[in-house]
């Protein structure tokens, strides 16, 4: 299962920014989700690297398994989740 997150809509709210990032990390590890494609746009960088610094976190930084910058597209990243099937647990 693949969940996807927009961020252009909210670039400019920092609060919301910080919600919907833990919101959407939430959701991938209740529904098991195996990859997050987060969208923070080109513009300047600046919410790229805010969405990397919040994906650092030690307590966020535990919940996923690696995180992959789009080479293809330096506006959108991707967070990879992997579940141990007999537990449910991420490995």
């Amino acid at each position: 299962m693949k969940l996807k997150l927009d961020l252009h809509d909210i670039f400019n709210r920092r609060g919301d920014i910080d919600r919907a990032l833990r919101g959407i990390i939430d959701e991938a590890v209740a529904k098991r989700a195996t990859l997050v494609e987060i969208i923070p746009g080109k513009g300047s960088g600046a919410l790229k690297k805010r969405v990397l610094r919040f994906l650092d976190q030690r307590e966020i930084k535990a919940l996923y398994h690696r995180v992959e910058k789009d080479s293809d597209n330096f506006g959108r990243l991707f967070v990879h989740f992997r579940w141990n099937e007999s537990s449910g647990r991420r490995r």
